[in-house]
């Protein structure tokens, strides 16, 4: 029925794409910035999670509630989607149930009623992209933010989304049964090398104490999925090059925190939103290796002018890892 009722509106919404995309289709520029304020006490405090959107089910609703209770411990600020927020095939349309059934009414919590800072992840965008990009679904709610690639300031925390799907060759080379909607990105390769230099060049431009890169895909993980070559490859050095000093990612539907021997860069997964316990974890350098949990939770961060905090908690709320940094030294422990 509501699918009925949106049809003049979808109309109009698919024409509002094709211009987007004749407007914006690869064009390299400055990306689009967002502005968080800090608290009155200098602090700011948000929560992390991943690949959720099932409709509540797999302990989605579990999840939820604790995060509930965990941002209003934490006051939070905002939260930040890793990506996969609907399953399995994205949404069709900004009127799409599975907006409100997998978001609107799972995240009810007074404490999680906060901006929403989205990516895409592979399974987004085996739906209609421009659906979940497009600004109705912010005036149906007004939580959610979701653009391709975008930077949030944050006064001493610059937080870079970088839209990492088409990356993966084998989303083109090897689709199987999957159709993605790569409006937008074709040619690929321009599109590819005007994100990197885009992001390369927000990261150069920052003068916050505190840098964060955020994608859907891994760089580094132990789980199902394991590292992504091609941002391995491609987006790396640049990470390394300007000094990240975290990288959230989901993806893989486990809880990680990677240490890198060769930067300072952390490699923090949030994937565990939903459905978990794939049970198939592939060995790892013990030195890198600081904590990995392959089930349902999600993650806070804290920050600082002086500190940086991340802590794991799992679908009943427990705390399962704590790691903070003051720049120049580093405190862990499990």
């Amino acid at each position: 029925m509501d699918r009925l009722r949106a049809k003049p509106m979808e109309f109009i919404f698919s024409v509002l794409c094709i211009i987007v995309i004749l407007f914006v289709c690869n064009s390299t520029a400055e990306l689009p910035r967002f502005v968080q304020t800090a608290k009155p006490d200098g602090t700011l405090s948000f929560l992390v999670v991943g690949d959720w959107g099932r409709r509540g089910s797999y302990n989605q609703s579990q999840v939820a509630l604790q995060m509930g209770k965990i941002g209003k411990d934490l006051n939070i600020d905002f939260l930040i989607s890793t990506g996969d927020n609907f399953y399995d095939d994205g949404i069709v349309s900004p009127y799409d149930s599975q907006f409100q059934d997998s978001f609107t009414n799972i995240y009810t919590a007074s404490s999680l009623q906060k901006p929403w800072y989205n990516v895409l992840g592979n399974h987004d965008y085996r739906g209609n992209v421009y659906a979940q990009l497009s600004p109705i679904l912010r005036d149906l709610d007004s939580r959610w933010i979701c653009l391709r690639s975008y930077v949030v300031n944050a006064e001493f925390v610059d937080i870079f989304f970088v839209d990492t799907t088409p990356f993966v060759d084998k989303y083109f080379d090897e689709p199987k049964d999957h159709v993605y909607d790569w409006r937008g990105v074709l040619p690929r390769n321009k599109y590819l090398t005007n994100l990197l230099t885009d992001v390369d060049v927000a990261l150069q431009e920052s003068m916050a104490k505190w840098k964060i890169v955020v994608g859907h895909h891994t760089i580094k993980s132990a789980g199902h999925h394991g590292v992504t070559i091609e941002l391995e490859k491609q987006l790396l050095p640049i990470l390394e090059a300007n000094e990240v000093d975290l990288y959230i990612n989901g993806h893989d539907h486990c809880l990680e925190h990677i240490s890198s021997i060769n930067s300072d860069i952390q490699f923090m997964t949030s994937g565990g939103g939903s459905k978990a316990w794939k049970g198939d974890v592939n060995e790892w350098d013990s030195q890198e290796m600081k904590f990995y949990y392959d089930g349902q939770g999600f993650m806070s961060v804290y920050t600082s002018e002086a500190e940086l905090r991340v802590v794991f908690y799992d679908g009943f709320g427990r705390v399962l890892h704590r790691w903070n940094t003051y720049k120049n030294s580093v405190h862990s422990d499990i």
